[in-house]
């Protein structure tokens, strides 16, 4: 297969097709000519092949100007949140190694890298700032890549959440990244008259991928937003047209209380994935929009997506099978297949697969043995292949050495009337070890009856999975993908 670079996709089309559709109407041809200014700027800024460059920024067409450039010089490109504070950001930058940031705003680094014994200086380049004025200014033209530069040279480091602790950078390949867009263009049909919705943010692994990547990669045009409201993405679908959604299980039970089944009228497709789709979720979609939504599964580390439900027949709670050229397997604590229906790890090897942690080996060799990448999540898949997620390994709830997975308690608890959301996590218990806590998100006016719940709870479940107590908030924390951060509630429930 011929070989592409990452960057290669912005000139993926003819010229005159557009790439990017909503408020910033922008040609293929117009894509290649901002990315090669750029890329004449950053070169002349003194960006060189190795270096980690820092990307910060919400979504915008000038995020992936900025990252189509960077990789182009053979730079590798560092996404980060932007909902990071500067604490934060310093972390990522002095662990990556970096001298040069691009960012939509200048951050007042300068004392935290100071505290954290940083002392590389660290170039700002304020899109504000430069975007403007390279578009009046000419920069000599920055060389060509040199010939030995492969495929299997670094692209990106994707950090992770951090939702278990100190973040990890997830170094990813050209190859990983273009041989992921590609296999998931062989499941999902998007094509060349799609106009794909970009409302996740790019800096995840998640959208970048499925959203910018494989739409650039089939010649399709892409909507973006700076980020999800309900409302305006619905109006934002509806007037530019949009065909095809990638969202995360939040976002869908939004979209499932508002809106009318017109809204979506021309939508082809809603796939989700980021965290496990709730069935509760799932048929209030379907049942109001008459559509079904694709959920799939996948994690940075492998670039990230690692199954899909097929199109033509997905099924509920299921995150689909393997993506074409990746090998799936669950498995047991000492690394042997266990059968269909029986729970085990997912561990899963492809071209798609990182090369490691960057400057980790300790944790690179944990996750990675004999090419398989141990993912940490919990699993079975039945007799048609289709994979079922548990719940994360971490999250296993051990209570008098019977195992609960909080997954099978949430589900019944997003069922249940006039719960919005739900979250379970185990607490430390004198006698057993551990006991579930659930914590619940009302619906407006709705009030929450103790006794009512775990009569429904015994109805449904062994008594040692019922919750011992229930905990009513306003909100769960989430990280800006939507995954609710069980690391945060167990925090605040050890604290309390």
């Amino acid at each position: 297969m011929h070989v592409l670079f990452v960057h290669d996709l912005v000139g993926n089309k003819a010229a005159d097709s557009q790439a990017f559709a909503g408020k910033d109407k922008v040609t293929y041809a117009d894509l290649q000519a901002y990315v090669s200014k750029y890329r004449d700027y950053f070169y002349a800024t003194g960006i060189r092949t190795g270096d980690n460059v820092g990307l910060f920024s919400r979504n915008s067409v000038e995020f992936i100007y900025s990252y189509m450039a960077i990789v182009s010089l053979g730079a590798v490109v560092v996404p980060i949140n932007f909902q990071l504070t500067a604490r934060e950001v310093a972390f990522i930058v002095k662990d990556a190694n970096m001298s040069r940031l691009v960012t939509m705003e200048y951050l007042p680094l300068e004392r935290e890298l100071e505290q954290q014994r940083y002392q590389q200086e660290v170039s700002q380049l304020v899109i504000a700032d430069f975007s403007g004025m390279i578009n009046q200014k000419t920069f000599p033209a920055a060389p060509a890549l040199k010939t030995d530069f492969d495929e299997n040279q670094p692209c990106a480091i994707i950090y992770t959440s951090g939702t278990t602790g100190t973040p990890k950078g997830a170094v990813l390949t050209h190859k990983n990244l273009i041989s992921n867009a590609r296999a998931f263009r062989e499941v999902m049909p998007v094509t060349a008259e799609d106009n794909v919705l970009c409302v996740l943010p790019m800096y995840h692994c998640f959208s970048w991928t499925c959203a910018v990547l494989n739409s650039l990669l089939c010649g399709a045009a892409i909507t973006i937003l700076e980020a999800f409201a309900p409302k305006e993405t619905l109006a934002a679908i509806k007037d530019y047209k949009v065909t095809v959604i990638y969202g995360v299980p939040p976002m869908y039970n939004f979209l499932a209380r508002v809106g009318s089944r017109e809204d979506l009228a021309g939508i082809k497709y809603c796939v989700s994935g980021g965290a496990s789709l709730p069935e509760k979720v799932a048929q209030q979609f379907a049942e109001k929009y008459g559509q079904k939504i694709i959920e799939g599964y996948g994690l940075s580390e492998a670039s990230p997506v690692v199954t899909l439900n097929p199109p033509q027949k997905p099924k509920y709670c299921s995150i689909g099978k393997a993506l074409p050229g990746l090998e799936v397997k669950v498995i047991d604590a000492h690394g042997q297949v266990v059968p269909p229906g029986i729970v085990g790890q997912i561990a899963v090897r492809g071209p798609s697969v990182m090369k490691g942690y960057f400057n980790l080996p300790a944790d690179s060799s944990n996750a990675l043995k004999d090419g398989w990448l141990y993912t940490g999540d919990l699993a079975y898949q039945d007799a048609e292949g289709y994979f079922f997620v548990v719940d994360r390994l971490k999250d296993l709830i051990i209570s008098n050495g019977e195992n609960i997975y909080p997954r099978e308690i949430e589900e019944l608890l997003y069922a249940y009337p006039g719960i919005l959301e739900a979250s379970v996590i185990g607490v430390p218990d004198e006698l057993r070890g551990q006991v579930a806590r659930a914590y619940i998100v009302l619906a407006a006016g709705q009030k929450f009856d103790k006794k009512k719940v775990r009569e429904y709870l015994q109805a449904n479940l062994a008594s040692y999975k019922i919750p011992r107590d229930y905990c009513i908030v306003d909100a769960l924390p989430k990280n800006q993908t939507g995954k609710i951060l069980k690391r945060v509630l167990r925090e605040q429930a050890c604290s309390s």
